[in-house]
């Protein structure tokens, strides 16, 4: 009787078979996200653009209200370059002075680009009071992306 006997070294014990993707399988997994990103990304990719121009635009109006507060207490609006460091800390001329009128310790903030607000009284645009704007995501002045007191959202000059 022919006995045949398997070596161990020759004939490994049965495993089972390991289960994996195949690599259809991988690229069609990679297809769907693409497309689901293709499909989700372009709607969150303006959100944040629009919110920054929402908050500049609500500083803004915040600064209008502060503005005109110092404007009734003083009888003018703040001059010259650090006119809104004049909302925070009393300068020497203003006897009437009833601040601060924003309430932040850490000075004027910067628009949403990291840009100082610019603040011009008398304003080009508003002779009788002042203008001030952000310079928008370009960080340039006289740009279609400026937020201006002067000028509502979405309409051109």
């Amino acid at each position: 009787m022919n006995m045949i006997i398997k070596s161990p070294i020759l004939f490994p014990p049965h495993r089972p078979a390991r289960k994996a993707f195949t690599l259809v399988e991988l690229l069609l997994v990679l297809v769907v996200l693409g497309t689901l990103a293709a499909i989700v990304l372009p709607k969150f990719s303006g959100t944040s653009e629009r919110a920054r121009k929402t908050q500049a635009q609500t500083q803004i109006s915040t600064f209008k209200t502060a503005l005109d507060m110092f404007e009734t207490d003083n009888g003018y609006y703040p001059k010259g370059k650090s006119g809104l460091m004049d909302l925070i800390q009393q300068p020497r001329d203003a006897q009437s002075w009833h601040g601060p009128y924003l309430q932040n310790e850490s000075g004027i903030p910067d628009d949403p680009w990291r840009h100082p607000y610019i603040y011009v009284c008398p304003g080009k645009h508003n002779p009788s009071s002042y203008d001030i704007m952000s310079m928008g995501p370009d960080g340039r002045e006289g740009t279609d992306d400026d937020i201006t007191n002067w000028q509502q959202p979405n309409q051109k000059q």
